[in-house]
């Protein structure tokens, strides 16, 4: 069973939650956020050239140019690159572990596995890193549907 429900970032942009339902012990969910938007990458682009092309003016250096062009170029690819997400997934199977993977802009996928037997509870530390920025709401919905695989997974262990 597939569903799909919007929620808001903290900055008040679009989230997309898919859940995704394989057994009463495994499921997954995929927070999509929304893509670089071209207007302010176009708004950051001509503010650092417009300051770079007046102090051009001023010195009469062409130094400030390269390096203002270089600047962008290079900040633009370690925020593509080590910032911003495009989608975070979250698959959780009560028998085998955690999985948590992070999709970055620039196609980079960053994916952590925590054994099961490792796992005494869930902490959702979106605060910490707050890659996604999803709203509580967001996150109470994750973290209502984890603590019920745990909690599956307690209840089968204890009968074994």
């Amino acid at each position: 069973m597939e569903d799909e429900q919007s929620f808001s970032d903290i900055s008040g942009g679009r989230l997309s939650l898919q859940r995704r339902y394989y057994t009463q012990s495994c499921r997954e969910f995929c927070l999509n956020c929304p893509r670089l938007s071209l207007r302010s990458l176009t708004a950051v682009t001509c503010t650092v050239w417009l300051v770079a092309y007046g102090l051009f003016a001023l010195c009469e250096n062409s130094m400030i140019l390269s390096s203002a062009i270089f600047i962008t170029l290079i900040g633009l690819l370690g925020y593509l690159h080590f910032v911003k997400i495009d989608q975070e997934t979250l698959l959780i199977i009560d028998s085998l572990g955690i999985q948590m993977t992070s999709s970055y802009a620039s196609g980079k996928e960053s994916t952590t596995f925590i054994e099961m037997g490792k796992v005494k509870d869930i902490v959702i530390n979106e605060a910490i890193y707050m890659s996604a920025k999803p709203r509580l709401d967001c996150l109470i919905e994750v973290y209502r549907s984890c603590q019920e695989v745990l909690a599956n997974q307690k209840a089968t262990s204890t009968r074994s």
